[in-house]
């Protein structure tokens, strides 16, 4: 049995400082005897050492490797994502874009996260996902997953959607709009979040249905339970819709399409730093102001 430790590399390679980054992280493993394997069409772009290995990708790609680490943006990190759970590898994300709430370190942090990597000294925790089936006429025409959501949207800007929400075989309400979100906590700060849907710590285990742009009396977000069953039908009458699965995978949704949404069975695995509260990644991820706060007061 090999004690060759190895990494797998995702790159956001678009940009001249991520490049840099990108590759002294690599420098920075090998040096300390981590192996790194990176997909081919991104290894083109970098300035790489010998014995970087190349794979084409497809299926087992990330076999023998002990972590997913990932250097880039928001659409980056949910790409590495993917490669994390088909293999059950946990994922270090990096921070090479905006926001980046899946992301553990910043830019500023790659020596410590080459530290932390040789060390495997992280923390790893399970996110939920979901799982999600759409059905014509009764029939299972297409399978899928998600990590931050699933959203139901119009295909065309000239026209509203017209659905009809559901939870757990129940109707809820019906309206036109330009989309439905399902998300998980982790999605709740994505697009949900942009559709005026709440902020749900990752430690809460729920569901959440954000109605975008509904023209209705009631179109409120809704938080579920994590059992649930959410399920969006697009009427007979209405132009077709798309679903979009973490904004990366798409099929065409036909009048009287149904998506249904439930708690996906494999979750995604995250390698963790820092025990930092999640109020406080909040806080600097949205730069939200906290001048004036005092705390507690001391009643000793």
């Amino acid at each position: 049995m090999s004690d060759e430790r190895t990494v797998f590399l995702i790159a956001h390679t678009g940009r001249e400082a991520a490049l840099r980054s990108v590759e002294g992280l690599v420098h920075g493993l090998l040096k300390a005897g981590i192996r790194i394997r990176l997909l081919a069409a991104e290894a083109v772009d970098l300035d790489l050492p010998d014995g970087v290995e190349t794979v084409a990708g497809g299926p087992g790609a990330a076999d023998g490797c002990e972590l997913i680490l990932v250097a880039g943006g928001d659409g980056t990190l949910l790409r590495g994502a993917e490669l994390a759970r088909e293999h059950g590898l946990p994922m270090l994300g990096i921070n090479l874009g905006r926001v980046g709430f899946l992301a553990e370190a910043e830019r500023d942090d790659l020596a410590v996260v080459v530290e932390r990597v040789v060390d495997a000294d992280y923390e790893v925790e399970e996110r939920m996902t979901l799982d999600v089936i759409v059905r014509t006429n009764g029939d299972v025409v297409h399978h899928d997953w998600a990590l931050n959501e699933a959203s139901i949207e119009k295909a065309s800007r000239e026209r509203m959607l017209e659905v009809v929400t559901e939870v757990d075989g129940r109707p809820v309400s019906n309206f036109g709009c330009d989309g439905v979100v399902c998300a998980t906590p982790t999605g709740s700060t994505a697009y949900a979040f942009s559709g005026g849907g709440p902020v749900v710590w990752p430690e809460v285990e729920a569901l959440l249905m954000v109605p975008i742009s509904a023209h209705a009396l009631f179109a409120r977000p809704l938080v579920t339970s994590p059992d649930s069953v959410l399920a969006v039908e697009v009427q007979p009458k209405t132009p077709h819709g798309v679903l979009w699965c973490d904004g990366r995978r798409s099929v065409e949704l036909p009048a009287g399409a149904r998506v249904e949404v439930r708690r996906g069975q494999t979750p995604v695995r995250l390698a963790r730093l820092h025990r930092a509260p999640f109020t406080d990644r909040l806080v600097a991820k949205f730069g939200l102001p906290v001048t004036g706060w005092r705390g507690r007061a001391d009643t000793h």
